[in-house]
């Protein structure tokens, strides 16, 4: 697979190439539930976020409890492990990396002293000021001989769960308030103590964080899909800037930033589940909305409507709807295929072995097709996708992204590949169309998409498509692997990212001849 953007890690350690940023928490409070097992039901519900590692913390006032391993949540946690993680209240983490090892020491929660306990952290984002953070534990603390930078963790979390620990006497509340703004780039934070759950969104509120009620307590989450699945009600959003607690007393409030809304638009898009809502807009709504803008800017002469399954299915709907050219199902998709597998042999690559898509030739053969994705980043995917219906007997293959082209790389945890590698960089659609094998493609226009959310354009975060960063980023050489001792050749180097790019879903399906150069050549 074709790495992230190196400039999305915070590699602080030399030799150290693990996984970097986090994708979905959970945090619960709830005396007399059994947390963990809720904890687990609302993880396999953000397992969208994050297929590699994953991990659940407990509490039961007195002492922390912490589990985690790498595969899928169902994977990681059995019957007789959630029995052990005891408690009232619990953080949960799964995430997501693209390079180098993903290993168990960048796994989360991560676990840090403090100067009145114990922090058990779960973060979702991509920091952009690492660099400064790490010389903050350095003037504070000297070089880690201890806790998770001593263990190998090389994350932005490792850092911010090492300033959590603060002075003796001081409790994690007011350690965190002092340190929060001083936390650059995209953050969700959900952590604890022995006593209290935390959460905490940065002021721009890049990544969506939700406050739920359950029955005896209280759930913050990614997406509202955990709380519907943990049977808690949603009651709102944690804002920009917002940082909360929640005891036996109830939930507290206070800012730590005045808040300054971008919420990425590509949640929206791509990252998000279907039935999640963001900023009071149901992403399935905004999807299907973006289908139909599509299709009254860029109509088709076709037969089908088809979605690349499964992200491009809202939209398809509403490209059909508008169009009036009938939808169906031109792909069969494996479900029970996760994101690893049996890697196939040279020869059975070579047979264009298809484990997690197939098309169906009796729905394609003869058909004028509109095909419709959430977008495009290397091209390979679509290339691999336009072969398939090719092989299935369609006449003519028109590609309909639901998206504009993406042109800049993510800082704030989205797995896009480098600049360099997105095929949209530098080539015109007609060479991305050629590129791909469509007979031709089109994307939808930004103020198309952004319409779609309902949302002011001022309030939303396009960079991946405009090149425009509301956080601001530091210099190049405050950016990427080895920040402290990287040589001049590491500016290149592919890192990770956070949340899994739109490439990922479908990258089983790609053979020897769909992974060229990706840009427009």
């Amino acid at each position: 697979m074709t790495r992230g953007d190196g400039k999305l890690s915070h590699d602080l350690l030399p030799g150290e190439k693990g996984p970097q940023d986090a994708c979905g928490v959970l945090g619960i409070w709830a005396p007399g539930e059994e947390v963990a097992k809720l904890t687990y039901y609302g993880l396999y519900s953000l397992q969208h976020r994050g297929q590699e590692s994953a991990g659940i913390a407990t509490s039961d006032g007195k002492r922390i409890s912490v589990y985690k391993d790498m595969g899928l949540v169902s994977q990681v946690f059995d019957e007789s492990t959630l029995n052990t993680l005891t408690g009232h209240m619990a953080v949960g983490h799964c995430r997501y990396s693209t390079t180098g090892s993903s290993n168990w020491a960048n796994a989360q929660p991560t676990l840090g002293a403090t100067g009145s306990g114990t922090v058990a952290l779960a973060h979702n984002g991509n920091l952009t000021n690492s660099a400064e953070l790490y010389e903050m534990v350095l003037e504070k603390y000297g070089v880690p001989t201890a806790g998770e930078m001593a263990q190998g963790n090389t994350s932005d979390t490792a850092l911010v769960t090492t300033l959590l620990q603060g002075v003796e006497g001081r409790s994690l509340e007011e350690t965190a308030m002092e340190l929060l703004p001083k936390v650059l780039g995209a953050f969700c934070f959900v952590f604890m103590d022995e006593r209290t759950l935390y959460a905490a969104r940065d002021a721009h509120g890049v990544r969506p964080l939700v406050l739920g009620r359950l029955e005896t307590g209280w759930v913050v989450a990614s997406e509202g899909a955990a709380l519907a699945t943990m049977g808690a009600s949603f009651i709102r959003e944690i804002e920009p800037g917002e940082f909360i607690a929640i005891d036996e007393e109830g939930v507290r409030s206070q800012r730590f930033a005045p808040a300054t809304p971008a919420g990425c638009v590509f949640e929206y898009v791509y990252l998000a589940r279907p039935d999640a809502t963001i900023a009071g807009r149901s992403v399935y709504e905004a999807r299907v909305e973006m289908g139909r803008q599509l299709a009254r800017e860029n109509h088709a002469d076709a037969d089908l409507v088809i979605p690349v399954p499964e992200s491009g299915t809202p939209a398809a709907i509403g490209y059909a709807e508008e169009s009036g050219i009938p939808f169906a199902h031109g792909f069969v998709k494996n479900a029970y295929v996760g994101r690893t597998f049996i890697q196939p042999s040279e020869t059975l690559r070579k047979l264009g072995i298809r484990l997690k898509l197939n098309a169906l030739e009796s729905v394609i053969r003869g058909k004028r097709i509109v095909v419709v994705d959430d977008s495009i980043v290397r091209g390979n995917t679509q290339r691999a996708v336009v072969r398939m219906l090719k092989e299935a007997g369609a006449t003519e293959i028109h590609v309909k992204i639901s998206s504009p082209p993406v042109r800049w790389p993510c800082f704030y945890g989205i797995d896009f590949a480098s600049r360099a590698e997105l095929i949209a960089n530098g080539a015109a659609v007609d060479e991305i169309a050629k590129s791909i094998g469509a007979d031709s493609l089109a994307y939808i226009t930004e103020d198309g998409m952004i319409d779609a959310t309902l949302q002011p354009r001022e309030r939303l975060c396009t960079a991946c498509f405009t090149g425009t960063y509301p956080i601001e980023l530091p210099s190049s050489d405050r950016l990427g692997k080895n920040l402290l001792e990287r040589t001049k050749t590491d500016d290149a180097t592919p890192s990770n990212g956070c949340e899994p790019g739109p490439d990922s879903e479908l990258e089983s399906i790609l053979t020897d001849k769909d992974r060229t150069a990706s840009n427009g050549s």
